[in-house]
C-alpha cells in the first residue's frame, strides 16, 4: 500500500489552529528552531506535537531563509534522533519499557523486527499523530545499525522539512495575514505557558533518564552479585 505524503502534509498545514503559533516565536530564529528540532526528536516531550514543523512553517512564512531554516530543522532533528537511538542502544529493553507505553511496546518491537527500514522511515517522515519516539528507541534497542538508521532517518527528515518549507513559501503569507491580527494580545500568556511546559518536559525527560540509569545500575549489581556469590 503506497502512502502519499503531499496530501497528508498539506492537510496538516491547513488544520493548523491560530492559537498554537503566536508572533513571539518569530524571535527564536535559527538557533531557536535548531534547539526545538533537537528536543522534538529526543526523549524529552514537548507540549505541542510537531513543534518543529510549526516553527519552521511560521519562520519561513515570516520571510526567513527557507534553505537555511530547513537545514537547521534537519540537522537538529538528526542530533535528537541519534541521541534517542543511542539511548535505546545503551538501555535495551529497559529503555523501551521506560519510554514506550506497555500497550504499544509489543507492536513496535514486532514492526521493527520485521521492517527495520520502514519502521524508521514512515514515523520520521509523517507528521503527528504518527509516533516517532517508540520506533527510534526500538531501532537502537533491537540493533538496527547506526549507518542504516542515520541514512534512513536523515532522508525522511529532509523530505518532511523540505515539504513543510515549500508549503510555507506557497501558503504561509496567507496564513500570517489571518493570524497576525488576533494573536498579538495573547503573546505574553502563551509565551509563559509554552516556556513552563517546555521546562516541565525537560525536567520530566531528565528524570526519566536518571531513573533508567538507576535501573541499569541495579540490574548490573544484581548480575555481578549473583556471579560472585559462592556456589
Amino acid at each position: 500500500m503506497s502512502i502519499s505524503i503531499f496530501p497528508i502534509a498539506q492537510s496538516y498545514l491547513l488544520r493548523v489552529k491560530p492559537a498554537v503559533m503566536p508572533l513571539w516565536l518569530t524571535h527564536l530564529g535559527v538557533l531557536g528552531l535548531l534547539s526545538v528540532a533537537v528536543i522534538d526528536s529526543s526523549v524529552i516531550p514537548l507540549p505541542l506535537p510537531g513543534s518543529t514543523d510549526l516553527l519552521l512553517l511560521w519562520l519561513v512564512a515570516h520571510g526567513g531563509d527557507p534553505w537555511l531554516l530547513t537545514l537547521c530543522a534537519i540537522a537538529g532533528s538528526i542530533v535528537g534522533g541519534y541521541t534517542t537511538w543511542q539511548i535505546g542502544r545503551s538501555g535495551g529493553q529497559a529503555a523501551m519499557r521506560h519510554y514506550v507505553p506497555a500497550g504499544l511496546l509489543r507492536r513496535v518491537v514486532s514492526w521493527v523486527e520485521r521492517h527495520p527500514v520502514l519502521s524508521v522511515l514512515v514515523p520520521a517522515m509523517l507528521p503527528p499523530p504518527i509516533p516517532l519516539l517508540p520506533f527510534v528507541l526500538a531501532s537502537g534497542a533491537l540493533d538496527v545499525s547506526r549507518r542504516r538508521f542515520l541514512t534512513v532517518f536523515s532522508a525522511a527528515r529532509a523530505l518532511r522539512y523540505s515539504l513543510v518549507a515549500w508549503l510555507a513559501v506557497e501558503y504561509g503569507r496567507r496564513l500570517v495575514r489571518i493570524w497576525s491580527g488576533s494573536l498579538q494580545k495573547w503573546s505574553a500568556p502563551l509565551l509563559c505557558v509554552f516556556v513552563g511546559l517546555m521546562v516541565a518536559g525537560v525536567g520530566f525527560g531528565l528524570w526519566k533518564i536518571r531513573s533508567l540509569r538507576k535501573v541499569d545500575a541495579a540490574a548490573k549489581l544484581a548480575l555481578y552479585g549473583n556471579v560472585n556469590e559462592p556456589a
